[in-house]
């Protein structure tokens, strides 16, 4: 039976108790606002990082890789229609609403997907690095979400992001191993990519972040890019790659690093659609969205097996 709730201050006391909202609860609009557009910004992702991997089929190095290549595409753009799925049932937007207003540039996606991957070293990169950063968000998501549908539709995604998290791993200390170009390339890589990894986390959160007020996400995100530079800073060193950040420094007394003042300024152009390949990759999305318009049309007709003239 939906559960329906006086006040916002009772539905917060129940979600401070540990509650779970369902789909047919009759929650607080602003509640279901805020976790529909975190949704769909997750879902936009997927899907665009999903394109990311697709790109990159044919120009992948080896069979083993190809294959590799060939299944993290399929995660990736499962992961945003299973995503898109949970948030039409919200009742705010249908799928092919929210595919739209993605292609139309009318939705949000995260920093990492307007940028181009210019070699294979930055798919490796991507992989290691990018997919590290939303796998720690997620499970941060995970962890304590109130949103019973997200959090289960999470424990999926999760599993599948972190076989990406290790693919990155693996390739890297291949290379680390590598030739001294292969390592060249790979270093190249970090210097374009470590900065817009560390910004998928954003700023650091807002007091008033109502993400953690109701129990959506669990850490700040100063925390969570914390904990991925002292995971990340020492792995690098440790294979022989340096981190492309002036300003690193290492306090003995705390035993942390610290990468000094971050420039949010590309992130706030990703946000507003101007990254540095988000006009070819909004635009390719959609011209492939145009293309397939016949199949989904065909899908819609009515069964005429059998049918007699």
């Amino acid at each position: 039976m939906p559960r329906t709730w006086t006040d916002m201050d009772d539905f917060e006391a129940f979600l401070d108790d540990g509650g779970i909202v369902e789909v047919d609860d009759d929650m607080p609009d602003e509640y279901r606002n805020a976790v529909f557009a975190f949704i769909e910004m997750h879902a936009n992702s997927e899907l665009m990082g999903g394109l990311t991997e697709r790109d990159w089929i044919p120009r992948t190095p080896g069979l083993r890789h190809k294959m590799s290549v060939l299944a993290k595409t399929q995660d990736e753009i499962g992961h945003g229609h299973l995503l898109y799925m949970v948030a039409a049932d919200m009742g705010i937007k249908t799928r092919t609403e929210m595919l739209e207003d993605l292609f139309a540039g009318r939705s949000r996606f995260h920093n990492v997907f307007h940028y181009k991957a210019h070699t294979w070293g930055d798919q490796v990169a991507i992989a290691f690095l990018v997919d590290a950063a939303a796998l720690a968000s997620q499970q941060a998501v995970f962890k304590n979400c109130s949103y019973g549908p997200y959090r289960r539709i999470l424990k999926r995604i999760i599993s599948e992001e972190g076989f990406h998290m290790r693919l990155g791993e693996d390739r890297m200390m291949r290379i680390a191993e590598g030739t001294e170009t292969q390592k060249q390339i790979f270093q190249d890589s970090l210097d374009r990519w470590f900065w817009p990894a560390l910004q998928l986390f954003g700023p650091d959160s807002k007091p008033n972040d109502v993400l953690l007020r109701w129990h959506i996400k669990s850490e700040r995100n100063e925390v969570l890019r914390d904990k991925w530079v002292q995971k990340f800073v020492p792995m690098l060193h440790s294979y022989g790659f340096s981190v492309p950040a002036p300003d690193l420094s290492y306090d003995d007394e705390t035993g942390k690093w610290d990468v000094g003042p971050i420039d949010w300024e590309p992130l706030k152009r990703t946000l507003a659609q101007g990254g540095p390949d988000s006009e070819r990759r909004i635009r390719e999305a959609r011209e492939n969205w145009e293309r397939t318009a016949w199949v989904r049309a065909a899908m819609e007709q009515p069964d005429t097996v059998g049918a007699t003239t």
